[in-house]
């Protein structure tokens, strides 16, 4: 019995153990299907680094949740199992200011977001990250957000009484469609496309390229244009691993992903402009436009309860609709 411990921990050790001089791999994980946003992102970014980063690492995107769900994206981060993911909604689970972006109609344009980065991203939710054993390299995107259903056309608040909607784990998205009278279910979107396909959930909501990547239009009836939400997307590290990667290379993985943002808002500027189109060509989906004052109505006790629960919730909030005026 010693002899087959021992074997097996020499034959682990041999398994785990790099070899000399083997170029580091800088496993990058994200729940996008390709085609998404988040697949684009990822791979020019990638292409980006790894011509900066010669024979020091590499950089290797892993999609469609092939390394987990945001959940478990998050928790190997922290585990130094994967170097670098791409959440969007979740970060509000896992640091609650990032609930600031839970908070419907907020960001009005990519400009208004770029000023909110600089006055309260960098000096208020970064810092607020690190606390928890996280780093962010970059702000990215998801994008604009509208709801997909089987049941009717979501015109106001009130037609979303009693849907089954799908919603990606975010306390905030579930409280805000609660509050509009659907019954939120925060799923995996990997799981999402079998959810509407077999009628577990009535509907879910995303941003176009996530609609269409997803293919969700062809199990769904109809495509409402609310974007009640604007989410952006993290470049995420784990403290601890990212110390231990060589300074040069962290160096260059954190500059580019910060170049690399210009090509993520002006393919999701693009794609945005596109997808809705192509998503009318090619399925018999009905699209119809959101009474948006509706929605923004139904939406102050959302922000009321964020400001009241989450430090520093309301001055974030004042502060992030100011740095709007003028959009």
């Amino acid at each position: 019995m010693r002899r087959i411990i021992a074997l097996a921990a020499a034959a682990l050790a041999v398994a785990i153990a790099a070899p000399a001089g083997a170029q580091t791999e800088i496993k990058f994980g994200h729940v996008g299907e390709p085609g998404s946003l988040f697949q684009l992102s990822a791979e020019e970014f990638a292409r980006r680094a790894n011509e900066k980063l010669g024979d020091k690492a590499t950089v290797v995107v892993f999609g469609s949740s092939q390394l987990g769900s945001d959940e478990d994206l998050i928790q190997k981060l922290l585990l130094g199992t994967a170097e670098i993911a791409l959440p969007s909604t979740i970060m509000s689970s896992v640091v609650p200011e990032f609930g600031l972006f839970e908070m419907p109609y907020l960001v009005k344009n990519r400009d208004h977001m770029k000023r909110i980065e600089e006055e309260i991203v960098w000096p208020t939710l970064a810092p607020a990250a690190e606390a928890k054993g996280y780093k962010i390299l970059a702000v990215w995107e998801n994008g604009f957000r509208n709801i997909t259903n089987n049941v009717r056309p979501i015109v106001t608040p009130a037609d979303l009484a009693g849907i089954k909607l799908r919603t990606p784990s975010g306390e905030w998205r579930v409280k805000m469609f609660q509050a509009y009278g659907a019954n939120p279910t925060p799923l995996s979107f990997s799981e999402v496309f079998t959810a509407l396909q077999t009628g577990v959930m009535d509907g879910q909501e995303n941003p176009l390229t996530q609609i269409y990547s997803g293919k969700f239009h062809e199990v769904q009836d109809y495509l409402s244009m609310t974007g009640h939400v604007y989410t952006p997307a993290y470049a995420l590290v784990g403290q601890n691993r990212w110390n231990s990667l060589p300074e040069d290379v962290r160096q260059i993985l954190e500059e580019t992903a910060k170049e690399t943002q210009a090509f993520v808002y002006e393919t999701a500027a693009r794609l945005e402009n596109e997808l809705l189109d192509t998503i009318k060509a090619e399925s018999d989906i009905a699209v119809n436009e959101a009474d948006k004052d509706a929605f923004i109505e139904a939406s102050a006790p959302t922000y009321e309860e964020f400001g009241a629960q989450v430090e520093g919730g309301k001055e974030m909030i004042e502060k992030a609709i100011s740095l709007g005026q003028g959009s």
